[in-house]
């Protein structure tokens, strides 16, 4: 019988083969932008690179929407043709910006190649902005040529683009590939801290900051991957080789100017030989659970209100979804109570599923915890994962002792290059020696990171510090809540006081002084929420899945 205690054996006898001396992922000290730290030694430089070698792919499916296959040789020849466009009818050189405003489409992921391929930087404009917002992203990254789908074209009418060369994905975008067939992909000299992407941060509170990720950062993840892949082939026994394909499916549901559809999934897969299935569309539960079985999706990462709405569809078992074996949770916070939710009412999440913490300035997760990690350590969010370093400091930026809770600092080759075009803000999240303040409260136990809320959520009742997050997930263990969010309103005495929004479940009934009695039994006094909203309206989120507290109130 395994126990435990054996199956920690061998990953740690794993891990050191793959990471010691002579092993396909050795870690090495490095000096990278003027801080030393951990680097894999057999690493790539440049991003566009990973467009060449995915010829040895052939005909194999790269990206699959609804009604079209792609495979990775039709994929790479559209690349080459459309970024010979760019550069011969546009003008595109390195260090320009292609910025791409469109929903998720094959289309917007052959543009972001074709900007790698030129040593470009890629913008990833938010497609759910209204004209306002555009405006300043198109002012704030000043891109030479933006690409855009027709619904967003129609966005642009007041905007001044004529310094931008404005191409259409329904129109412009295949007469570009069409005309240049058959063009050699060409290829740009790139240092590797050179700029590759730039891609917006939420904007929950203030203007959208522009995260400016490198060519290290993006190989860097693509090397996490693969190594992920490596760990679990010799987890299990099975033979690993990167010039073999991969015969994972990857179902992608959010959308493409986010580091875990980008990132996390486009662009690892085009080095692993994967398969990308292509949600499009607004998010509806039958048209998801479809796709997985139609096309065999092996891996899912969900943002957690798709998840919990997936815990409201009836008709689950009319589905066959044998086929996937690996679902996490991604891009917002995620309560106990989801995760135990998900566990009983589906299969593949009781073996399963796992949790990340992670920044669009990280690139990818900081911390990872395993399916056994949840069910042993309810509310962790794992140890950090390969070549990142985490520690917990105080408001003067010194480190605390394990248990304690303070910020989390994160430095890793992950990390952003900077702010694009804000040395103020850059210089504020980033210290000299390349540590990121990440503006998060959490503790670190035994090595493994749990958070215990933001900076800027943080409500000042009385003196007393209280994190929204750590009521928001006791109130969701309630059995008639949908989801809530809890924020600081004005008090005359207090500063502030603890208010609580509340969407109950259709059918359910529940009123202020039960979830009142509910929450003063599991909280501090000065925890429990004053005051309260109850209501079926979901809560408004942003792109990634995030509440937008702004504008909330009870």
């Amino acid at each position: 019988m395994t126990t435990p205690a054996d199956a920690q054996q061998r990953l740690n006898e794993a891990i050191t083969r793959l990471t010691g001396p002579g092993g396909r992922f050795e870690i090495t000290a490095e000096e990278v932008l003027g801080a030393t730290m951990p680097v894999l030694r057999h690493r790539g430089r440049a991003v566009g690179d990973l467009v060449a070698a995915s010829r040895a792919w052939k005909d194999r499916d790269y990206l699959v929407t609804a009604d079209r296959r792609i495979s990775y040789e039709q994929h790479a020849d559209a690349v080459a043709a459309l970024a010979t466009a760019l550069r011969d009818e546009y003008g595109v050189v390195r260090g320009d910006r292609v910025a791409l405003l469109a929903a998720n489409c094959p289309e917007w992921v052959t543009a972001f190649w074709a900007a790698q391929c030129l040593g470009a930087v890629a913008v990833g404009l938010n497609s759910w902005w209204m004209p306002r917002e555009i405006e300043y992203g198109l002012r704030h990254s000043r891109p030479r040529v933006l690409i855009v789908d027709a619904k967003r074209a129609a966005l642009l009418a007041d905007i001044d683009t004529a310094e931008i060369a404005v191409l259409t994905v329904e129109d412009h975008v295949p007469r570009l590939v069409a005309a240049h067939s058959g063009a050699e992909l060409p290829r740009a000299e790139v240092d590797e801290d050179d700029p590759s992407v730039i891609l917006y941060t939420s904007g929950t509170s203030g203007r959208p900051k522009g995260a400016l990720h490198s060519q290290r950062n993006l190989l860097a993840v693509v090397d996490y991957h693969r190594f992920s892949d490596a760990m679990a082939a010799a987890f299990t026994g099975r033979a690993y080789s990167e010039t073999e394909p991969s015969p994972l499916r990857y179902l992608l549901t959010s959308p493409l100017f986010h580091i875990a559809s980008l990132h996390n999934l486009v662009v690892p897969r085009l080095a692993t030989g994967s398969t990308v299935v292509m949600y499009q569309g607004a998010f509806a539960a039958d048209t998801v659970l479809g796709l997985i079985e139609r096309e065999r999706v092996t891996n899912w990462g969900a943002v957690p209100t798709m998840a919990a709405r997936l815990l409201e569809h009836g008709d689950i078992d009319n589905y066959d979804l044998s086929s996937l074996t690996a679902f996490a949770l991604a891009s917002a916070p995620s309560s106990i109570a989801l995760k135990d939710r998900l566990r009983q009412r589906f299969p593949f999440a009781r073996d399963a599923l796992v949790d990340s913490y992670g920044l669009t300035e990280c690139s990818t997760a900081i911390a990872v915890a395993t399916t056994a990690e949840l069910e042993q350590y309810p509310g962790t969010l794992g140890r950090p994962i390969l070549t990142v370093s985490v520690e917990i400091r105080d408001p003067f930026g010194e480190r605390v002792p394990d248990g304690t809770e303070g910020e989390v600092c994160v430095r890793s080759p992950f990390v952003m290059l900077g702010y694009w075009a804000d040395e103020a803000a850059t210089a504020a999240a980033i210290t000299p020696d390349r540590w990121l303040r990440t503006g998060d409260f959490g503790v670190l136990e035994d090595g493994r990171l749990r958070l215990t809320g933001r900076r800027s959520d943080l409500i000042l009742r009385g003196g007393e510090n209280v994190y929204p997050t750590e009521i928001e997930q006791c109130l969701d263990e309630h059995p008639a809540v949908a989801e809530c969010a809890v924020v600081g309103v004005p008090h005359e005495d207090l500063g502030q006081e603890v208010a609580a929004i509340v969407v109950v479940r259709p059918g359910a009934g529940v009123d202020e002084a039960q979830l009142h009695e509910y929450a003063a039994a599991r909280l501090s006094y000065y925890k429990v929420p004053g005051r309260w909203r109850i209501t079926s309206e979901p809560l408004p989120r942003n792109a990634t899945g995030k509440v937008i507290r702004r504008g909330l109130t009870a």
